[in-house]
């Protein structure tokens, strides 16, 4: 009987690197229908908070779901009072740099055109990647250096050199976008080293029921509460916010985090660029909002760099 051949090292690591690849570039595709699902849950009579807050609480319940399904099939939970108060610190910014990350880019879409919020916010990459060099966690080598490149003007492209019309331009509006890139930016190196002893289903779950937590304090004291119950009055919104929570934060943020664990933030980064790319051709799908050939020529540029 021959002995069983260990895989080599380096066979693991591409393994785990095309995981991860598909987790963030998965990930990038359900949250690009975000644009369109918000705009239709205010067309309902939801707000960007109360949209915000029943997304992250489908989410938590989504999430909450699946720890107990893993705990059933005999996995265990993480010794919390044993992980170190660091970790914890970690878990509740990464709370907080997703609950304000949320209420700014929802925001945004309400007082800007979608593709001039998506520029803003998506310049995320480019601070992410500025920081890995900062910091020493990542060297921008040439070719991850022509891969942001490539991506960020693919991106811009794609956002910005569609349609009919001239887009909506709200400076607040896009100062939220930047807002929510620098939230974004936060989120990934703490995804990345800030609670690494906590499992990646744990540590989402705990993200996005603080930025849940958050959200309801936030609409109880603002005096939304009352329009928090649209959903209950008016079973139209429910299929939307159902996808916001399930398939729009749920299972996505859990992808994304490890997408970060796996390729780390840099390169998680510049495939998350495909959720733009992906975003505008769901609403040529979805809206009869054709892409234009400069669209396409961007969102290659982003695939390739990807």
């Amino acid at each position: 009987m021959s002995a069983v051949r260990p895989v080599p090292p380096s066979t693991t690591a591409r393994h785990d690197a095309l995981a991860g690849t598909a987790a963030v570039a998965v990930a990038a595709c359900l949250f690009g229908t975000l644009g369109p699902v918000s705009r239709a849950a205010y067309d309902a009579g939801l707000t960007p908070l109360t949209f915000a807050l029943w997304r992250a609480v489908i989410g938590t319940v989504a999430l909450g779901l699946l720890l107990v399904l893993l705990h059933v099939r005999g996995r265990g939970p993480v010794p919390w009072r044993s992980l170190p108060p660091r970790a914890l610190v970690a878990l509740v910014a990464a709370g907080g740099s997703s609950l304000v990350l949320n209420l700014a880019i929802f925001s945004a879409f309400e007082r800007t055109s979608i593709a001039l919020a998506l520029f803003g916010f998506y310049t995320y990459p480019a601070i992410v990647a500025a920081a890995s060099v900062a910091i020493g966690e990542e060297r921008l080598t040439p070719v991850r250096l022509v891969a942001l490149a490539m991506a960020l003007v693919g991106m811009a492209v794609v956002v910005l050199g569609g349609g009919s019309g001239a887009a909506a331009f709200d400076a607040f509006g896009f100062g939220l976008a930047l807002l929510a890139a620098v939230m974004q930016a936060a989120y990934v190196f703490l995804g990345r080293r800030g609670f690494r002893a906590v499992p990646s289903e744990e540590a989402t779950f705990a993200v996005v029921g603080v930025s849940a937590a958050g959200f309801l304090l936030l609409a109880l004291v603002s005096g939304a509460g009352a329009g928090a119950t649209l959903p209950f009055r008016d079973l139209e919104v429910l299929p939307a916010i159902a996808w916001a929570g399930i398939a729009g934060a749920g299972v996505p943020s859990l992808l994304f985090l490890v997408g970060i664990r796996s390729i780390g933030p840099t390169r998680t980064s510049i495939v998350a660029l495909l959720e733009p790319v992906s975003g505008a051709a769901i609403a040529a799908v979805a809206l009869g909002e054709a892409l234009g050939p400069l669209q396409l020529a961007g969102g290659v540029l982003v695939l390739l760099a990807a």
